[in-house]
């Protein structure tokens, strides 16, 4: 298989084609607007579904010493109580460590930790009842911070890194040297569909479960774990989810789990939904950290030895950090050579719910602590700190990742961000930016262009493959079921772009249907931004073997070579014949043609060996950059981004409509993450922003008027569907842009001076950076 192509060749491929690269609109897009969408608590309820709530802590660390449910079990409506006790099978419904139980019962790890759950006739005697608990836990003092963790030295995973040259010997002989400290907060997913479950028992033990999930096969799996059934005795199925962004790949498990562990006690249909606050305190969040580094560089800013220790918050149980916070130490490099590296981590352990995936898997986190390194060498060196990032940006000679994976796409990375360079209008804005805030006293303008760099593939190598399920009926439609899951992104109109393409048939002619471990077994989950490239190559593969049955049938019939047969546009053109697709279909029915097909497909060449820290773990790298501007008012700390401008690589778009709005999307979310959403334990280790009235996620006002996003036009050079990049997590990490900027506009108040801002960039924490560089600290 040829996996490489110059761009000259990808753009010298036919663009006649009828659905791809075409921006075509979601497939729900108008049942979103109608609110006809269906979603798991809009699904009609099974006669005699009964509906749960959780008990939960109201201690964050200790030992659980009593746990009276008399007064729950006695509650009007109330049909049963679940415990540990009640579980027959494993009380574990961790995605791999096993530390992860569905009902503590011994142990308490985090403070609204589930304890049990109400299984009543309606949701509300559920709610009120799980309030009548008699809970006692012999408390100790909770690890709620970064510094708890290091001072007991509890870890969730142990230490791991990973880099190349003498580092210490790289900094101590360069000619300048910095060294710092950056916090990086977390974030809530803020899905707008909740977690929710429906679990239906069968026969024999079947259970059939819908699940708000991005990973239907782990909530197949661990409910198969938790009641001690076969995988096959479970299926899961999924329509579409509203939102996940990460927070339902592992996250989603336990409150399926519960569902089904209700609907084996009792017999009946149980649901779960949980509600806002309690989906704040019960669910995992962005992993926050603490970044300690060290750099030594030149005179002009080029970084010759760097090393940083990611202190990551996971909280009380592994879940995802292993494959999270190795993400951040992919990306620690994010665009730059780092010449002598070494990237270090601990995985600390918090009586805080247990941090998850989230829209980037970690690699926001790296990325935004290299720009803050960036900005910190410009300050001192007085360049311009794009200037700085052009110094050290890779290319060739100088394109080896800091775990040994070249870059083969230097000639991208610096096109794009030169092309952003020119089209901002950058020089000319900073030259403008620095007379207006010579003149301002208290208002101050910022600008900062970064680039991203995002690899695209699971770094847990067995989950890239895909499986797809296409059927071909006898009047020509088509039955389309893949292992991707849709929770708004556009995935399943992409793939049923793929298939439509490939049949050469209108794409109202392809039915899109549920995700269902029915159909396609051993998925893996929506994420790593790489569903389309996984779902839709299986996809196409499916297709097309049905197609290259039919044409053998079409040549046999009318006795002519294959090569000389041709689909498109609804019909089969044969010579100066021709015949409908439909009629194709029922032609091959009644010769016995099959039209299904199971097609499968594993991403070629990559491979990662953790131990050694040696592979290639990333098929291709997805480009982009990302110029924002802001004022800030340095008395107040309230700011305001007043333009954006990004350029992002896709590759060859399979939908430009959707990338966009992917695009978009991710840069607002991103933004939200580095300036207004503040998560915030108290000492007692309790969520105390759970609510929109104190975790403010951005609105449409915050959204900059002058707004403009477009596509870097470019073709990947390995062999993927249509020569498409993903899209998904890469823009989120464009609003490191923002968070510059912000640092910028303070910086103008004192500068050469360091900028002391750490992430969120939260107006409170402006001002204190402020009044820091003023020197009248903020009481």
């Amino acid at each position: 298989m040829n996996l490489h192509q110059t761009p000259d060749q990808a753009r010298d491929e036919s663009e006649s084609l009828r659905h791809v690269r075409k921006p075509l609109p979601h497939d729900s897009a108008r049942r979103h607007v109608q609110g006809a969408a269906d979603y798991i608590d809009d699904l009609r309820e099974p006669q005699g579904t009964l509906h749960i709530a959780i008990g939960t802590s109201p201690k964050a660390r200790g030992r659980l010493v009593r746990l009276d449910l008399a007064a729950v079990r006695a509650h009007p409506g109330v049909v049963a109580v679940l415990t540990a006790a009640d579980i027959p099978g494993a009380n574990d419904v961790s995605p791999a460590m096993g530390d992860d139980p569905m009902f503590a019962n011994e142990r308490i790890g985090f403070h609204g930790q589930a304890l049990f759950a109400v299984v009543a006739q309606d949701r509300d005697a559920a709610r009120r009842a799980a309030r009548k608990a008699i809970v006692e836990i012999e408390a100790e003092a909770p690890s709620v911070t970064v510094e708890d963790a290091l001072a007991r030295a509890e870890t969730v995973l142990p230490d791991y890194g990973f880099g190349r040259g003498d580092v210490a010997a790289a900094i101590a002989g360069a000619a300048q040297r910095l060294s710092g400290s950056i916090r990086i907060g977390g974030q809530e997913h803020f899905y707008l569909e909740s977690q929710a479950a429906l679990a239906i028992p069968g026969e024999e033990g079947d259970i059939h479960v819908f699940s708000s999930t991005q990973h239907p096969t782990e909530v197949q799996h661990v409910i198969a774990r938790v009641l001690g059934i076969p995988d096959a005795f479970v299926t899961c199925e999924v329509r579409r989810m509203g939102g996940g962004f990460g927070g339902k790949e592992s996250q989603a498990t336990q409150w399926a789990a519960i569902a089904a562990l209700g609907a084996h006690v009792t017999g009946r249909p149980c649901k779960i939904r949980l509600d806002r606050d309690d989906d704040f305190v019960l669910t995992g969040k962005r992993h926050d950290f603490r970044c300690d580094w060290e750099a030594g560089f030149d005179a002009e800013g080029i970084v010759e030895g760097f090393h940083v220790v990611h202190n990551a918050r996971c909280g009380y149980s592994a879940d995802l950090s292993q494959g999270v916070v190795d993400r951040t130490m992919f990306h620690s490099d994010n665009s730059y050579f780092l010449p002598a590296v070494r990237i270090d981590t601990k995985r600390l352990l918090t009586n805080t719910v247990s941090n998850t995936a989230f829209r980037g898997f970690g690699g926001p986190q790296g990325m935004l602590m290299i720009e803050h390194v960036m900005d910190r060498i410009a300050w001192a060196t007085g360049r311009d700190p794009l200037d700085i990032r052009y110094a050290n940006l890779y290319r060739p000679g100088r394109d080896l990742t800091p775990y040994g994976q070249s870059v083969e796409e230097t000639d991208t990375l610096r096109a794009l961000i030169e092309t952003l360079e020119r089209t901002s209008e950058y020089r000319t804005r900073r030259e403008e930016i620095a007379g207006y805030n010579a003149a301002s006293r208290f208002l101050k303008k910022g600008i900062a262009l970064t680039p991203v760099k995002f690899g695209i593939s699971f770094t847990l190598m067995h989950l890239n493959q895909a499986g797809a399920l296409v059927h071909v009926y006898q009047d020509g439609s088509v039955h389309l079921n893949h292992g991707g899951t849709e929770m708004g992104q556009g995935l399943y109109m992409k793939i049923a772009q793929v298939v439509a393409e490939e049949f050469g048939i209108d794409i109202a002619r392809v039915r899109i249907t549920a995700t269902t471990t029915a159909k396609v077994p051993n998925t893996a989950p929506t994420a790593a931004s790489s569903g389309t490239d996984l779902n839709g190559m299986a996809a196409k593969i499916a297709a097309g073997n049905i197609k290259a049955r039919m044409r053998a049938r079409a040549a046999e019939r009318f006795g002519v070579a294959e090569e000389e047969i041709d689909f498109r546009d609804d019909r089969v053109f044969v010579g100066n014949e021709s015949l409908s697709f439909a009629e194709l279909a029922k032609d091959c029915v009644l010769n016995r043609i099959q039209l299904s097909e199971a097609g499968f497909y594993k991403t070629p060449v990559i491979s990662w060996n953790r131990a050694e820290a040696k592979g290639r773990p990333f098929l291709y790298f997805a480009f982009g950059a990302a110029c924002s501007e802001v004022i800030v008012d340095t008395l107040t700390g309230e700011y305001r981004v007043t333009r954006v401008d990004i350029l992002h690589d896709v590759g060859k778009s399979l939908n430009p409509a959707i990338d966009i709005g992917q695009i978009e999307g991710g840069f607002v979310q991103g933004m939200g993450w580095l300036t207004t959403e503040e998560l915030v334990f108290d000492a007692e280790g309790r969520l105390r922003t759970h609510a929109p009235s104190t975790y403010k996620i951005p609105v449409s006002s915050d959204v900059p008027e002058d707004f403009r996003v477009a596509l870097f036009p470019n073709a990947n050079r390995m062999e993927t569907i249509y020569r498409s990049k993903a899209v998904g997590e890469p823009p989120i990490m464009l609003a490191n842009s923002v968070f510059c900027a912000i640092a910028d506009a303070i910086h103008a108040l004192a500068p050469g001076e360091p900028v002391p801002l750490d992430a969120p960039a939260t107006p409170e924490a402006v001002l204190r950076a402020c009044e820091r560089l003023r020197g009248t600290p903020l009481a």
